[in-house]
């Protein structure tokens, strides 16, 4: 693969409804549609990102220039952030205007899944192959997409950095587990009046809290501002509840049924997945694909790394493009 090219990459973005709620989608490439069964030049693949919570695509707008380029702009790049956590534009409601109600708890955790697998079914052909890139709670996200849509077609998954299992019995999730079930309405006043402060400002807050990265991808600050909104805060938050209740067991039936499509990567000193859930999974399925990262990764590696771990992608999908 080669490092892509300087020109500027083609990045096409939308607001849209999808189950009823508030989807922000950034496209990477000329392909705006694939949903046309009829069209003769649909990509034969789509690499997908499924965000972390935070579920804002803003955050992986460089990953997704930069894995684009990777793949010599070859294939469409697609991130989909999850349902009500984008700050919807002016004139658009976070929930759409209708009576029909078409799932109960989209923005839970199962509707999370079911939001994605809607996504796909209403603009992507069932033809087009598909690589699931994923993030922290965007890997129990997929594998519940693989487990509830087997006939996906699914070449690869990447689940980086996975909270695929024993999230509250984590060091981060010992400490976030009682705010996030009991006192996260306590956030929401103190957020709504930071609200009203002015743009630059709300900018200024958030590069004071990165301010201990040696560099931080200018995307990330603009995105963060979004959380500035009481309804997306109040979305992201009440996910975060539902995680930390219900991801507990690894789904280690679903693993091995598509354990040859799947690839692992932890962190060394991740505070939500730590090292010893790596040893196990790594015991479990020894003839998996699991690695340990050895660059001293963070966990939010969209805020500083999106370019270097865009580029690990590409060299460890390459094999899997050649035979295409």
């Amino acid at each position: 693969m080669r490092s892509g090219s300087e020109e500027p990459v083609p990045l096409h973005e939308e607001f849209i409804y999808c189950c009823g709620a508030a989807t922000h989608v950034l496209k990477c490439g000329p392909w705006k549609d694939l949903s046309k069964d009829e069209s003769k030049n649909l990509p034969r693949l789509l690499f997908m990102i499924i965000p972390g919570n935070p579920g804002l695509a803003g955050y992986y707008r460089t990953f997704i220039q930069a894995l684009y380029c990777g793949l010599n702009q070859q294939y469409p790049v697609w991130v989909v952030s999850h349902a009500g956590h984008c700050k919807p534009p002016s004139g658009m409601e976070m929930i759409e205007d209708t009576d029909i109600k078409e799932l109960e708890d989209v923005f839970g955790l199962s509707g999370q899944v079911e939001h994605k697998l809607n996504f796909l079914k209403k603009n992507v052909s069932k033809d087009i192959k598909l690589v699931l890139i994923a993030h922290s709670i965007g890997c129990y996200i997929t594998l519940e997409m693989m487990k509830r849509a087997s006939e996906l077609q699914v070449l690869r998954s990447v689940l980086l950095f996975p909270t695929i299992e024993r999230m509250a019995q984590s060091p981060q999730g010992k400490l976030m587990t009682p705010l996030l079930c009991k006192l996260r309405y306590a956030l929401y006043m103190p957020v709504y009046l930071l609200s009203f402060l002015p743009e630059g400002v709300k900018a200024s807050l958030v590069r004071f809290a990165l301010r201990g990265m040696k560099t931080c991808d200018e995307s990330s600050i603009t995105t963060s501002i979004n959380l500035f909104s009481v309804d997306c805060i109040a979305n992201i938050l009440y996910m975060a509840s539902q995680e930390m209740m219900k991801v507990v067991e690894r789904d280690s039936t679903t693993i091995k049924q598509n354990l040859k499509k799947l690839i692992f990567y932890y962190g060394t000193g991740d505070s939500w997945c730590p090292q010893h859930y790596y040893d196990e999974i790594k015991m479990d399925f020894p003839d998996g694909d699991i690695r340990l990262c050895e660059k001293g990764l963070r966990h939010a590696f969209v805020l500083d790394a999106s370019k270097e771990m865009a580029a690990m992608i590409t060299d460890w999908l390459q094999d899997d493009l050649t035979k295409l």
